[in-house]
């Protein structure tokens, strides 16, 4: 785009500009194709059938769910770690384009960062759906409430997630602004957030982790590796779902040049699938091997512990996949067109098995035994599951409504 001006504009003409920028957004994401309201009439029912349960959750108490005094995180927070992941793994788009000059790459770095702010929307909306009484919420916010900051690692949890969702808005609203009005984007206005954006990614699992790995009451999380291996599985989902958003973006819009993206990422999730399984590895090996008074938890995971077993299929299930997917990325002949199809399989059983792997397979067993050796499973109620599935159906609501937003961008990106 030729002689394009990168001086802002006066005050008075973003006062008029600003609301067509919105206005124009907002009928870019409610125009489509009878396919795209299809989509969106079905994400909408579910949404509502999920703040259907919620509202009787509220009403009726947690007894609703099935978590107990010695489960009291399920599958909600299960959901809020892995969430936590997929908005960090959005960072594996930024990392090529602005450290590595990747220009494909940089044309398409916003559908990550358009990923990372629905992902913690939903981190959020999990949040609220565990806390019982959202009404109580307030305790948790500064000056207002007793933040207990900097000593609870939930307080830092706070800061670090709602810091990366004010980023991500400001850099995808201000490159999309800036995409309306014809302009190229000041770098001074984005470039030190997109970097900051980087490091804020990677401590938004770091914090999460260290809120489990620093219970001492929970032997299953006290290990060094649990923040390494959040990261590692983070840009194993993270990159495999922006895979298949790109598939179905091309596939539907016609925009181009995803191709040298998708085969990027597939390099990506070809390590980091290696060095998520290698750290679970190194994990079964210090716990069955050495043994020890902590290694219950492991076993019932694993194998079960007294005739309980409610978790030992989602666990081999969780395995069996993850080895299945990185067995297909390490294939060389995956990224040829012909075998998009089970490029899309190999990302899907990796998103997966990373769900199962830091949810179900991480937080439950935490928590059985429990600290006076009982044993209580756990297994999400029919009202949780509603929730949840409700809570995705939001989330992807944003991202889908994002992505239409945006399209114009992918269609004919602007020079950054």
């Amino acid at each position: 785009m030729s002689t394009i001006s990168t001086e802002p504009l006066p005050d008075e003409s973003h006062v008029s500009s600003y609301p067509k920028f919105i206005g124009r957004s907002l009928w870019l994401a409610t125009e489509g194709s009878l396919a795209f309201y299809a989509w969106m009439t079905m994400l909408t029912a579910l949404f509502l059938v999920g703040a259907n349960a919620w509202a009787n959750q509220v009403a009726g108490g947690m007894i609703g769910t099935n978590m107990t005094d010695q489960v009291s995180w399920g599958l909600y927070i299960a959901n809020f770690t892995f969430m936590v992941g997929l908005a960090a793994g959005g960072v594996m788009m930024v990392i090529p384009a602005y450290l590595y000059h990747d220009r494909k790459m940089h044309d398409v770095v916003i559908i990550g960062e358009l990923l990372a702010i629905a992902a913690i929307v939903m981190c959020l909306l999990f949040v609220v759906a565990d806390l019982g009484r959202p009404d109580r919420f307030w305790h948790m916010l500064p000056i207002i409430g007793k933040f207990n900051f900097p000593i609870s690692m939930l307080t830092w949890d706070v800061i670090v997630l709602n810091g990366y969702l004010l980023l991500n808005l400001h850099i995808c609203g201000y490159l999309l602004y800036m995409r309306f009005l014809g302009r190229k984007p000041n770098p001074t206005w984005y470039i030190p957030f997109v970097m900051l954006s980087i490091v804020w990614a990677i401590s938004i699992h770091t914090v999460t982790a260290f809120l489990y790995c620093g219970l001492g009451g929970r032997p299953f999380w006290n290990t060094a590796l649990l923040a390494p291996r959040f990261l590692a599985s983070a840009f194993v989902s993270g990159p495999a779902f922006i895979i298949v958003a790109m598939v179905l973006i091309k596939r539907l819009t016609g925009v181009g040049g995803l191709d040298g993206p998708i085969a990027t990422l597939t390099k990506i999730i070809r390590v980091t699938i290696l060095i998520n399984l290698l750290m679970v590895a190194s994990e079964l090996f210090t716990e069955f091997y050495t043994g020890g008074s902590h290694v219950s938890a492991a076993k019932y995971l694993f194998f079960g512990l007294h005739g309980k077993t409610a978790l030992v299929p989602w666990t081999w299930t969780a395995i069996g996949l993850n080895i299945t997917a990185a067995l297909l990325f390490l294939w060389p002949g995956l990224l040829a067109m012909k075998r998009r199809p089970l490029l899309v399989a190999a990302c899907a059983m990796s998103f997966v098995g990373a769900w199962i792997e830091k949810g179900m397979g991480l937080i439950v067993p935490g928590f059985i035994p429990s600290t006076l050796h009982e044993i209580v499973e756990y297994v999400p109620s029919q009202l949780e599951w509603k929730v949840t599935v409700g809570i995705w159906a939001f989330g992807l609501m944003v991202f889908t409504i994002a992505i239409k937003t945006a399209l114009p961008t992918l269609k004919h990106p602007a020079e950054h």
